[in-house]
């Protein structure tokens, strides 16, 4: 098969540290250079500037989960073509799995361009997909909260939401503080609390 990139690093990626693999082809019998590094910030850097300093520019990676992105986060912008592939298309043969063997696999298949590249979209698109994932949690945890606390005055045969609309009004939650603040509260207390509220929403109004 043809060569698409003479030279072309394959990398292993695990939790704590990377297998790097340079394969160079330019000539006819390939040579292949082999390191091994952390995964911490500095270190990446010294894997970049070991790729930089070896004129590779071709980098191929598994999805291993989140492991990968802090190895593609260093590799941007600085690596012109990095390949972050789906695990199934550089699977290793069955019986020769070593970090190093995966890392050389990888290399050799990514050379011949047969590696199929997973979308990574740019660094903006994925800080606001951070932001906006963050966000739909934070809703969800606030809404599952709301429903916790409704759940627990039904159990208190506490059946404001019965009454009002909004359980988290104004009036509501004044009624809601009047009885865990008092051991002993009135009708008359509520009524006035209410009494209270409609009061100060036409003071609002005017």
């Amino acid at each position: 098969m043809e060569v698409i990139y003479p030279k072309a690093c394959g990398v292993d990626v695990h939790k704590t540290f990377i297998v790097a693999v340079i394969c160079d082809s330019t000539n006819q019998i390939p040579k292949y250079l082999k390191k091994r590094f952390s995964t911490f910030n500095n270190s990446l850097i010294d894997f970049r500037n070991w790729l930089l300093n070896n004129d590779c520019q071709n980098v191929c990676m598994e999805s291993t989960g989140k492991y990968y992105i802090p190895v593609y986060n260093a590799l941007e912008g600085f690596i012109s073509n990095v390949v972050v592939a789906n695990p199934k298309w550089v699977k290793c043969i069955k019986g020769e799995k070593d970090d190093n063997k995966d890392a050389k696999w990888i290399a050799d298949l990514f050379k011949l361009g047969i590696v199929r590249s997973s979308f990574i979209p740019y660094k903006d698109f994925r800080v606001l997909r951070e932001f906006t994932r963050y966000l739909y949690k934070l809703t969800c945890n606030k809404t599952s909260e709301k429903n916790r606390f409704i759940n627990a005055l039904t159990v208190g045969n506490c059946k404001l939401d019965m009454v009002f609309s909004d359980i988290f009004g104004k009036s509501s939650q004044d009624i809601i503080d009047i009885i865990l603040n008092n051991d002993s509260f009135s009708d008359e207390d509520i009524i006035n609390c209410l009494r209270k509220n409609c009061k100060s929403s036409k003071d609002d109004i005017k």
